[in-house]
């Protein structure tokens, strides 16, 4: 099956009737000589897990970090809610509920969860850290999220793969994102690890949160994905229903071979 007909059965959710939290449409992105995306689009609903797959050098992070404000466009369209928006830089996208976890996390190493969770947004009561009120809520976000942290106090040092991931996630679901882009968040987990972030992405389903998710593993996709957009040198080539299709096509629409 070639990737018109996957277009042709999938069509994005504004044309099925439902309306996205985030759309993106034609986007175009340069550097210098390099077109690294062309005629991009991707689009995400509430309660929704879109996978984001391609080759290396398809696109897929500079998609990511257009979204996300790190990089503008050249051309195309973002709509967050049904509203044509401008993303300027990540504090914008924030604004607007987007939130980005990316590979390196961000995370202080030497201080708890709580103080991660806070970085930058501390509480404070009468000109002194809240600690009391920053601890309850730190708690209560890891409790809806279901995640397996030891305790709050924990120093982040102390912590494995998949736990400081769980607090780089936490951190940005407690400010308020909608709309989640999750940059390979398995890549760097064993088996154990990996299973528990899916766990808590299908948490964050449940929540529903928009989310795109960026991944090389077809098995993961499979597992927990609703949707899959495949890019191929910087354009999208096709989305699927997961349950219209398969690995093996999946393959085929990355790297061509649907076009032979």
């Amino acid at each position: 099956m070639g990737a018109p007909q996957a277009e042709a059965r999938e069509a994005p959710a504004e044309s099925r009737g439902e309306k996205p939290l985030l759309v993106a449409r034609n986007i175009e992105k340069a550097y210098g000589t390099v077109q690294a995306l062309g005629s991009a689009q991707i689009d995400v609903r509430a309660g929704e897990i879109v996978a984001l797959v391609g080759d290396n050098g398809a696109g897929k992070s500079t998609l990511i970090k257009v979204l996300s404000g790190a990089h503008k466009p050249d051309a195309g369209e973002i709509i967050v809610r049904g509203q044509s928006v401008t993303i300027d830089n990540p504090n914008d996208a924030f604004d607007l509920g987007i939130a980005t976890v990316y590979q390196d996390l961000a995370l202080l190493a030497t201080r708890d969860v709580v103080a991660n969770l806070y970085v930058g947004r501390e509480l404070t009561r009468n000109g002194i850290l809240d600690r009391r009120k920053m601890t309850a809520e730190a708690n209560q976000v890891v409790r809806q999220l279901k995640t397996n942290l030891p305790s709050v106090h924990t120093r982040v040092r102390h912590l494995s793969g998949g736990q400081r991931q769980a607090v780089a996630i936490a951190r940005v679901v407690h400010f308020g994102a909608e709309i989640l882009l999750l940059d390979e968040p398995t890549a760097a987990l064993g088996v154990k690890e990996a299973h528990e972030m899916l766990t808590l992405i299908e948490h964050l389903k449940e929540q529903d949160k928009g989310i795109i998710v960026v991944s090389h593993n077809l098995a993961h996709v499979f597992r927990i994905c609703d949707r899959i957009t495949v890019l191929r040198h910087g354009r999208t080539v096709g989305t699927l229903i997961k349950e219209e299709t398969d690995s093996t096509e999946v393959v085929r629409m990355i790297t061509g071979a649907d076009l032979l």
